[in-house]
């Protein structure tokens, strides 16, 4: 009786990437938010698909002021790709030209696997969704600020009626990613607010400060409104010199500064000024 054989299925040479969320170069911290598999092709020929995360928290997270937007479009552009056939290695060069520095590419690995499809979201499980354990995390600096800012305003019931990461670039040049957090217009007057954190640095305290005297004058006369920011800041020792010198620099930049224990007045006034 001649032996059995058992049927192996051509298992296919695969190669993939991921694209990471980079917000800051400097810090060098980012998220995984999508990966690209594609078989071992340079005429673009065979499976070829993207998987991208579900959901935001780990980009929120990492970058609370976060474009989600840009970043979907980023994914229906990829999609759009992937499409077409076309050279893998100049594919992965387009995707690198039409990404600024947020978004990364790492580099391309090399797997096999008989049915692509279902490599693919292996691969995803394991590079793009969170664990379903893990320990909550504690905000610190400025994301607790932010955190308490948007509690203050949704508890007088004027969260919606808010603008949400008011963006500089019409005031300074495209490309510009810096954005305000918060704001709101009243009469010739635009009330902006941002959360700023001196607890591990001063850096961001005095970026702001050094940045926001040549960005008032252009939003005052493109919107016909007086910008007044207003600095939401944590507890900190006062007594520190770099301290002290930030907040200076601040003020002297006509940036109010307020104690974030002040952001129940800051959110009653606001609803007054909104709704009456």
């Amino acid at each position: 009786m001649p032996s059995a054989r058992f049927f192996m299925p051509d298992r296919k040479q695969l190669e993939f990437f991921l694209l990471r969320y980079v917000p800051s170069a400097l810090k060098e911290e980012f998220v995984n938010i999508g990966l690209v598999l594609f078989e071992s092709n340079p005429q673009g020929e065979g499976f070829a698909d993207l998987r991208f995360v579900r959901d935001w928290k780990q980009v929120w997270c990492l970058d609370p002021q976060a474009d989600i937007e840009l970043l979907e479009a980023f994914q229906r552009e990829i999609r759009g790709q992937l499409s077409s056939k076309q050279d893998r290695s100049l594919m992965i060069h387009r995707m690198q030209d039409l990404f600024s520095n947020t978004i990364q590419l790492s580099p391309v690995k090399a797997c096999e696997a008989a049915d692509p499809a279902e490599e693919i979201d292996v691969l995803a499980r394991f590079y793009l969704e969170r664990p379903k354990l893990e320990r909550p995390r504690v905000l610190s600096g400025r994301e607790y600020i932010l955190s308490q800012m948007q509690s203050e305003f949704e508890r007088v019931g004027i969260w919606t009626s808010l603008m949400h990461g008011i963006p500089v670039s019409p005031y300074t040049k495209p490309g510009d990613t810096f954005k305000f957090d918060f704001g709101y217009r009243i009469g010739n007057s635009l009330k902006l607010f941002h959360a700023v954190s001196l607890k591990r640095s001063v850096d961001s305290a005095v970026m702001l400060a050094s940045r926001y005297p040549a960005i008032a004058p252009k939003m005052a006369k493109k919107l016909e409104a007086e910008p007044l920011l207003t600095a939401v800041i944590d507890d900190m020792d006062r007594t520190q010199e770099q301290n002290r010198f930030a907040l200076e620099m601040m003020e002297e930049a006509r940036i109010t500064l307020a104690p974030l224990t002040e952001m129940p007045a800051i959110a009653e006034t606001a609803k007054r000024d909104l709704i009456g």
